[in-house]
């Protein structure tokens, strides 16, 4: 049994057989269903980045330069705040 037919030899064979005619409908029907696949895939991808997109726009998320520059800030607050919390400690022990 040969693995690849000539173009001729495949079109006499899927007219006497009713089998080889359900397969080449099968392997299209697979093949249909990768394509579709792959632009689900790339709708999904498209729509995702679109809501990204909205969210970050809406200032519902921020970059993470922001965070960063927000985290920065915290950290110094936070120095600051154990800072003064001492010196009123001393302050309060002087008394």
């Amino acid at each position: 049994m040969a693995l690849a037919l000539w173009p001729a030899q495949r079109q006499s064979d899927d007219m006497s057989d009713p089998r080889s005619k359900i397969l080449d409908d099968v392997s299209q029907l697979v093949s249909g269903l990768g394509i579709a696949a792959q632009g689900v895939r790339e709708e999904f991808a498209q729509t995702m980045r679109g809501m990204l997109d909205t969210m970050l726009a809406d200032g519902a998320l921020v970059t993470r330069e922001e965070f960063e520059v927000v985290r920065e800030m915290a950290e110094k607050a936070r120095a600051e705040n154990q800072r003064l919390q001492a010196e009123i400690d001393a302050l309060k022990k002087a008394d």
